[in-house]
């Protein structure tokens, strides 16, 4: 790969925060990130089913992963001024919450992001999933939908909301929804919509959409 410090991309899986998803899944875009030159940290953390898993343990565990990271830059060559945190359906809510509580987060990369934690609730997506991972409905645990939630979130951090068209996982319209009202917030977010693409397709370097994400995080690490 040459000599560093090399961009780094911390990469969060999805798998609607349960136990039975881990990150095995993206080892195949990791790899195709650091054929271009970039590090990569394939993050794990605690889920629905582990034992501690949920809110609020699964984001401590997202949290430290990045500040483990930032702290033994120099150990391994990495530059801390070009990383990008990326999440995966899921994982986009880790990343984006990340943001927002880590201020050092300069870009966050939202792959078919489950980015409104309101809404998932409301369209019941995944069996509830977003009941299981924070403990409760909003009326009961309100606290957590309003710390975990990237939509109700002040975020600095530049954000790349990616969703593939055809995503029958994650609505499309989370990301397109999210990217508005962020905007109106002046928040620095944008949306890159691909057509033809479900929500595999965006973290698989095989498929027609890749070009396309590739290029969002080479933009983001800069």
């Amino acid at each position: 790969m040459g000599k560093g410090p090399h961009g780094l991309a911390i990469c969060i899986h999805g798998g609607y925060w349960r136990a039975k998803y881990d990150l095995g899944y993206m080892g195949h875009l990791c790899a195709a990130l650091t054929a271009r030159g970039i590090t990569t940290a394939n993050l794990e953390y605690r889920r629905v089913g582990n034992a501690g898993g949920g809110w609020p343990a699964t984001f401590a565990d997202v949290r430290a992963g990045y500040q483990f990271l930032l702290q033994n830059a120099r150990k391994y060559e990495l530059d801390a001024q070009r990383t990008v945190v990326m999440g995966h359906s899921a994982g986009g809510q880790l990343g984006l919450c990340l943001a927002a509580h880590e201020k050092g987060v300069k870009g966050v990369v939202s792959l078919a992001g489950v980015v409104d934690l309101q809404q998932s609730y409301a369209l019941h997506l995944s069996n509830d999933a977003v009941v299981e991972f924070l403990g409760g409905t909003p009326a009961e645990v309100p606290d957590h939908y309003r710390e975990a939630d990237p939509m109700k979130l002040a975020i600095g951090a530049r954000q790349w909301l990616v969703h593939g068209a055809e995503d029958d996982v994650v609505p499309p319209a989370f990301s397109r929804d999210y990217v508005g009202a962020k905007q109106k917030m002046k928040e620095d977010a944008r949306l890159v919509e691909i057509a033809g693409a479900g929500h595999f397709e965006v973290v698989d370097p095989r498929s027609g959409a890749w070009k396309a994400v590739e290029k969002v995080v080479m933009d983001a690490v800069g």
